[in-house]
C-alpha cells in the first residue's frame, strides 16, 4: 500500500483536476450565454473592432494560464487542499458547521478580493499592472478576463496566501473561484438589463450597469465600484457610485492617455503597456466634485 502523503497528494491531484474540468466547462458556458445575451440586446454600442479584441482578450487567457502552470507549483484550490490536510489556517482552529464555513471563507475572499482591488488602483506600482484591464476601449464579457499576465500571476499567489490563513475549505474555494469568474464575466458584460431588475439585483450582486461605472475614464468614475461578486463592500466603504455622470451611453470607456487601438487592444503591445511612459497614471480631479457620495440606495 502507497504511504499516506502519497494518497493525499493523488487525491489532490484528482480533485484539481476534475475542479479544472468544472472551471472550464462553466467558463465556456457562461461566455456563451453573455455573447448571445450582448449580440441580442447590447446595452451600448462598441467601438471597437470586435472580433480583434476577442482574439486578445482570448489569446491573452491561453497565456494567463500557460504561466500559472509554469511558474506557480500551487494551485488557489491546492493550497486548500494543503492546508486542510495539516489543519493550517483560521477555521481550522475552531469547530464551525460545513454551511457556515462555506459562508465565512466566501464572504471573506470576496473582501479580499475587493481589497486587492482597491490596492491595485492605489499603488502606483500596481496600477501600472492593472492598467491593462482599464485600457480596454469597449466593455464586454471578454473584458472580465483581460489582465497582465503579472497581475494574474501576483493575484494567484495573494489568493494562496489568504486561503491558507483562513484555512477556507477547498469546496469553499472551489464555489468561490468558480462564482468570481462567472461574475467577472456577468458583470463586465454589455447586456441590457431592465432597471429594475437592474436595482433588485444590486442588493446582492455587482451588476453590468453598476461596474460599468468603474470603467469610465473619468478618474473619480474609476476610483468607484470596486466589487466583483458581492455589492457591499463598496456601499460599507463608501466607494459605490450608483450610475456614470454622462449616462452609460454618452460616458468614454478605457483611460485617457491610452486611446491607440492597435497598442491597447492588440498582443504584444497591450502586455507592454506597463513599461509605456503614457501608461502613467492620470492625476486625481482638482476638486472634491468627484469624490464618490454616501451609498444612496441601489
Amino acid at each position: 500500500m502507497p504511504p499516506a502523503p502519497a494518497i493525499l497528494g493523488d487525491a489532490s491531484s484528482l480533485a484539481e483536476g476534475l475542479a479544472s474540468g468544472l472551471r472550464l466547462g462553466v467558463f465556456l458556458t457562461i461566455l456563451i450565454v453573455m455573447a448571445g445575451w450582448e449580440w441580442l440586446h447590447p446595452r451600448r454600442p462598441l467601438s471597437a473592432a470586435k472580433p480583434a479584441r476577442w482574439l486578445t482578450h482570448l489569446l491573452l487567457t491561453f497565456l494567463n494560464s500557460a504561466a500559472l502552470r509554469i511558474c506557480l507549483p500551487l494551485t488557489v484550490l491546492g493550497a486548500a487542499l494543503w492546508a486542510e490536510q495539516r489543519s493550517w489556517g483560521l477555521l481550522h482552529q475552531i469547530s464551525l458547521p460545513a454551511s457556515v464555513e462555506t459562508v465565512i471563507s466566501f464572504v471573506l475572499l470576496d473582501l479580499a478580493i475587493y481589497g486587492q482591488h482597491v490596492a491595485s488602483h492605489h499603488v502606483p506600482l500596481l496600477w501600472r499592472i492593472h492598467l491593462v484591464h482599464h485600457a480596454d476601449l469597449d466593455i464586454d464579457v471578454t473584458t472580465g478576463f483581460r489582465f497582465h499576465t503579472v497581475e494574474i500571476l501576483i493575484s494567484a499567489v495573494f489568493k494562496v496566501l489568504v486561503v491558507v490563513l483562513l484555512g477556507a475549505p477547498a469546496a469553499s474555494v472551489l464555489l468561490f473561484e468558480i462564482v468570481l469568474n462567472g461574475a467577472a464575466m456577468f458583470n463586465h458584460s454589455n447586456i441590457n438589463l431592465p432597471q429594475p431588475i437592474d436595482r433588485m439585483l444590486r442588493w446582492m450582486l455587482v451588476t453590468p450597469d453598476m461596474h460599468r461605472v468603474h470603467h469610465s475614464v473619468l478618474r473619480h468614475e474609476t476610483d468607484s465600484n470596486f466589487g466583483f461578486n458581492l455589492p457591499w463592500w463598496d456601499y460599507l466603504f463608501r466607494t459605490y457610485r450608483p450610475q456614470p455622470e454622462l449616462g452609460h451611453e454618452g460616458m468614454t470607456i478605457g483611460l485617457p492617455d491610452l486611446r491607440n487601438e492597435q497598442e491597447v487592444d492588440r498582443l504584444p503591445g497591450l502586455l507592454m503597456l506597463p513599461l509605456r511612459s503614457l501608461a502613467r497614471r492620470h492625476h486625481r480631479p482638482a476638486t472634491d466634485a468627484g469624490r464618490p457620495e454616501h451609498p444612496p440606495e441601489p
